[in-house]
């Protein structure tokens, strides 16, 4: 099964691809070497025999060919492997002096086989012939030095291609079982995915190549399919707890004023109640589908640049006098003169701040400091709101923005514990960071917006 699926795969197609085109391309600069050595092989050859030629002839003088027959003699009986040959023949052919008598040959360098000049072999050899006086020279070598060389380097050639032709394929192999079993191991942890294990994931191996970034990306894609599907589980769960109660209440009031009804009293105050009732729990349903609407990223298509000190000025002026009302104050501070490299919705990060600040007033005691401000940091834009109220226990911190989740304490002060997911929903749609630290004594909700450049013209 292993088998048969990497013969099919992928990885092994292509390293068969590859392994044979560098196989091809080996035999081609292997065909071109040979040929090219071959090639100075013979050059050298020719090189040799014409440098002979000129020693023996050399020892020539005219109307004197006593040197010249004992040079050639001397060099004919030195040659014991017939792989030199040497001819001194006169104006009819008839044999002066060498170790063979030449064939009619015409001046300059030819080849003439073993047999022609009466030497068993199937070799050749590589001949020089030209007049000396009105005599006739020839000295020749055998091609079985060269020949030699040659069956050497074919044979060299002929290995080497056995072994790059194993590397080759059996690289390839190894190279593609190795890719197949990383892509066998996403395979698998889709497959446990789509049969709902959100636990799985791709194993990476931490060398940073194509297929560890890919199984990056699609760890985060389930980390993120994960949270969203754990925050609709916490939906309904928290739709179940925390909405079971205003539906009974509404329940009991519509009872209530039915029972009234058939006393013949008056019903009015009952239905004002269940119409109050009945908008607290559709306020909190739309304030959910906001909030799914902004996670899916809706509202993208409406970001512009933002200048965030105009929008916390706004908002600290706005909510100065609800938080006075409070016996609280609220001021906001910044060394900015305006924001720098922020993108956005314009609409949504004020609804963001303002729920902060309403939470703050809401839920701090008189006499609270409520202070928003605006700084420049090495990574970003950084917005807060910092009071120093009761603040929100650590153990808590992380739970706090769950939709529909209440502190205990929380659960007397109206609101439906949407307002801090909301938050969380707008800071992730504009890619900032949202942190909550103590701010001794009190909380500080610190956003860290990422630096982008503004658009020309902004």
């Amino acid at each position: 099964m292993l088998r048969t699926r990497l013969l099919g795969s992928t990885p092994f197609r292509l390293a068969l691809m590859f392994g044979l085109l560098f196989v091809l391309a080996f035999l081609l600069s292997g065909f071109v070497t040979y040929h090219l050595l071959k090639l100075e092989l013979s050059k050298a050859l020719d090189a040799s025999v014409e440098e002979i030629y000129s020693v023996v002839r050399s020892s020539y003088a005219p109307n004197d060919i006593e040197d010249l027959t004992t040079t050639i003699n001397t060099y004919a009986n030195l040659n014991k492997a017939n792989d030199r040959v040497f001819s001194l023949t006169d104006a009819s052919n008839r044999h002066i002096a060498g170790n063979f008598t030449a064939p009619a040959l015409v001046d300059g360098l030819s080849t003439v086989g073993a047999t022609d000049i009466g030497i068993a072999g199937e070799g050749s050899f590589r001949m020089r012939s030209g007049m000396v006086g009105t005599d006739r020279l020839v000295v020749g070598q055998s091609f079985a030095e060269t020949d030699r060389l040659e069956a050497i380097a074919f044979m060299s050639f002929g290995w080497a291609t056995v072994l790059i032709v194993t590397l080759a394929i059996g690289g390839g192999v190894w190279l593609a079982s190795r890719a197949q079993r990383r892509l066998d191991g996403i395979a698998t942890t889709m497959v446990e995915v789509s049969q709902g294990d959100l636990t799985s994931r791709i194993p990476l191996q931490g060398n940073g190549d194509d297929i560890d970034v890919v199984s990056g990306q699609i760890n985060r894609a389930i980390d993120r399919l994960s949270g969203l599907v754990e925050g609709m589980r916490q939906v309904s769960s928290d739709i179940a707890h925390d909405l079971k109660t205003p539906l009974n209440r509404l329940k009991m009031i519509i009872e209530d004023a039915l029972s009234r009804d058939e006393r013949g009293l008056p019903v009015a105050n009952s239905l004002i109640e269940a119409r109050l009732e009945s908008d607290q729990i559709n306020a909190t349903f739309e304030a959910l589908l906001r909030i799914s609407q902004i996670e899916a990223g809706a509202r993208k298509e409406r970001f512009r640049p933002v200048d965030l000190v105009r929008i916390m000025s706004s908002v600290a002026e706005i909510y100065a006098d609800v938080a006075e009302d409070s016996h609280q104050s609220l001021e906001f501070v910044t060394q900015l003169s305006q924001s720098l490299g922020v993108v956005g919705d314009s609409e949504l990060l004020t609804q963001m701040l303002v729920n902060l600040v309403e939470n703050a007033i809401n839920h701090c005691p008189a006499g609270t400091r409520i202070v928003m401000s605006l700084s420049d940091q090495e990574h970003g834009l950084c917005a807060s709101v910092a009071d120093d109220g009761p603040g929100i226990p650590e153990t808590e911190r992380s739970l706090v923005f769950r939709r529909l989740y209440r502190l205990d304490k929380s659960r007397t002060t109206p609101g439906s514990g949407l307002g801090l997911s909301l938050v969380k929903a707008i800071a992730d749609l504009h890619s900032a960071s949202i942190t909550m630290t103590d701010n001794e004594p009190g909380l500080r909700v610190a956003i860290e917006f990422p630096k982008q450049p503004l658009p020309t013209g902004s």
